[in-house]
């Protein structure tokens, strides 16, 4: 049987990805290397009980540029405005800018950026 086991995504810096995904949103660093087989700086991170992780990589000689709406990451969080109340507090912009108001009837979602514009959906679970 096949096992989903990690998303490599590309980043500006690699330090400020692992603080910024540690510090808001509970991501622990699983690995870190500075010499991939590739030459690249490589970090995996994952949240607590869950087997997938983020694989962060960075190279001096790889200039980002990241899209708009190219992809996000979505995380699930047991209370939706308990989360974002706190990450507003952190400095962190909730977008829409409405989104207290404009729940469907369904499951309640926001939207953060990370520091290189990657998207990340935040979905109440039920």
């Amino acid at each position: 049987m096949a096992q989903f086991l990690h998303t490599r995504v590309r980043v500006s810096d690699l330090d400020k990805s692992i603080d910024w995904y540690c510090r808001h949103l509970g991501f622990e660093l699983q690995s870190r290397t500075d010499k991939s087989p590739a030459g690249n700086h490589v970090a995996h991170l994952s949240l607590p009980g869950n087997e997938h992780t983020i694989e962060f990589t960075w190279s001096p000689d790889y200039e980002l540029n990241v899209p708009a709406d190219l992809l996000h990451f979505a995380i699930g969080v047991d209370d939706l405005i308990a989360c974002c109340d706190t990450l507003e507090k952190d400095g962190l912009e909730i977008w829409p800018a409405d989104w207290r108001q404009t729940f469907p009837a369904g499951r309640k979602m926001a939207f953060i950026d990370d520091p290189d514009g990657y998207e990340i959906e935040l979905l109440e679970r039920s």
